[in-house]
Formats: structure tokens, sequence, C-alpha cells
């Protein structure tokens, strides 16, 4: 299996799993809390048949990746991210972050510039900036990630529970745009994570990437679903997609936080569109039913 190590944690290398498949402009997934480089399947599936190069990883602490105790912060998952694509020595790449992995977008393209990168994706990601504060009076109470904490801390099986209802709005969605099945297959990737990234990685959430957002010189797509529990879209996706200097936002109608499994027809069709064109419009559009 192919690992780059990307730190030292005393005696132990902090090695990274990823997959690099295809051939052609390099399209690089990074995915969100709390799965791995596996989730990006429906995607995977259609980049390779449209002839891209797809690299996924998975985050430390997640999926096959090893479980340091440390380094859970955003400055280190973009030189994660960074020292990744050095070692592939990629050039005219695509970033596009799921959720959580909007954030390594954001910060990878906040510190190191755009030099090598051509295109970025945010997907029901977490930036701009999710905490409320005086000068942030759009995001949300910081006592909702105080809540998920505690749960986590109380019992981390049962927190994903409920967690997964929400990230697939399986009240509406369970047994039509989303199986049991597959949520269970979710349960299993977050099950196998480390249970002190799971609890350290939400503070990250809380992090601003304003600046980060307004440095981005590059196309710009930002996909997010109009009914997502977790990362609601006026506090994430809409700013986002205001703060990035010509993004075009596409909203899925009705989609849940995880679009890119119960709505992977729309998500695809319109990240195809997007790396075909090769631009981004100022523009929006509300997509399905």
């Amino acid at each position: 299996m192919p690992f780059v190590t990307v730190d030292k944690e005393n005696s132990s290398n902090v090695d990274l799993y990823y997959e690099d498949h295809g051939s052609g402009k390099p399209v690089v997934l990074i995915h969100g809390f709390p799965l791995s480089g596996a989730s990006w399947e429906k995607q995977v599936a259609a980049l390779l048949g449209a002839g891209y190069r797809v690299i996924t990883y998975d985050r430390r602490g997640f999926g096959r990746s090893s479980q340091p105790a440390t380094g859970y912060n955003y400055d280190t998952f973009a030189r994660d991210l960074h020292r990744l694509v050095t070692q592939l020595d990629l050039s005219d790449f695509v970033l596009a972050g799921f959720s959580m992995g909007g954030g390594e977008v954001a910060r990878y393209l906040g510190t190191y510039g755009s030099a090598k990168v051509s295109q970025a994706i945010f997907m029901g990601a977490v930036p701009p900036f999710l905490l409320k504060t005086a000068d942030n009076p759009e995001g949300v109470d910081g006592s909702i990630f105080e809540g998920i904490q505690q749960a986590i801390v109380a019992d981390r099986y049962g927190f994903f529970g409920g967690f997964f209802d929400n990230f697939y709005n399986t009240d509406l969605l369970l047994g039509k745009r989303v199986s049991a099945q597959a949520i269970q297959a979710s349960f299993n990737i977050a099950a196998g994570a480390s249970a002190t990234a799971t609890l350290a990685c939400v503070a990250t959430w809380l992090e601003d990437f304003r600046k980060d957002l307004a440095s981005i010189d590059i196309p710009t797509l930002v996909i997010h679903g109009d009914a997502d529990r977790i990362v609601p879209l006026a506090a994430s996706g809409m700013r986002t997609a205001k703060l990035v200097k010509g993004a075009e936002l596409v909203v899925v109608n009705d989609g849940p936080h995880c679009i890119t499994w119960t709505h992977a027809d729309i998500v695809n069709q319109e990240l195809l569109r997007f790396l075909a064109e090769g631009s981004a419009k100022p523009a929006s559009a509300t997509l399905g039913a």
C-alpha cells in the first residue's frame, strides 16, 4: 500500500495512506469527518471514467493513515497535503475538499499559494468561519460544538449514530437516496478512526478561513446542499462563494450534508462540467429535486 511520511511522533513515523489512479489532469480529493478517502468512491469512478488522474488520501488519524496524538490543526493538515503533492510531483492539479476537507483546500491555498493548482472545489465545506463571534454573527453558537465534544467523550460510537442520521438526512432519504448498508459502512470507517483525532478535530471546525479564501485567485466551484444539517448552507457555502472572487455556487435542492453520496449524480455532473470548462463563472444555480 502506498504511504507518504509527513511527520514523526517519538519513535514512529506519521504516514498518510493514499491511492493514485488513472492518468491525465490530477484531481486530489480530500475527505470529510469522520471518514476516509474511500468515501469518494462515486466521484472516483466518474473522474476515472472521464480520463482524470485521481488521488485520494486519508487524513492523519483516520482511515489507514497513522493515528498520532498530535497535529490536529489546519496548519498541520495543509502541511501534510503539501508533502503528499510534493512527493507525487504534482502540477496543474485540482484540489477538491468535502466538509472538513474544504478547510485543507482553503488553508493550503492561503499558505502555499496556487502556483501549481489550477482549480479549487468546496463541497459542503466548513469555510469560511463556522463559529459565531462579534465579527461573525452569521456563525453557529459555540455551545453546539461543546455539546458535540461532550457527546464524543461520553460515547463516541453512540455519537456517530446520531451524527450519520443528520449526515444523510435519514428521516427523509433512507431507502431512497441512501441505504442502511451505506450508513453502516460509514459507521465502520468512523469507528476505526483514532478516538483522539475524532475529538480533536471538532475544534478545527471553528478555524477562521476568511483570509485564506480572500487570497484564492483560481477558478473555484462551491457545491452545497440546501438541507445540510451539519454545515448549514447560509453559514458556509453561500459565504464562501462570496469571499472567493469569481466563485461559482451550485446549490443542490434538498441535498443533505453528504451530497457526494446521496446526490452523486448532480455532484458528478457539476464536477465534470467545471473541470472541463477550466474556469468558473460568477453565477449561482439550484439543481435537483
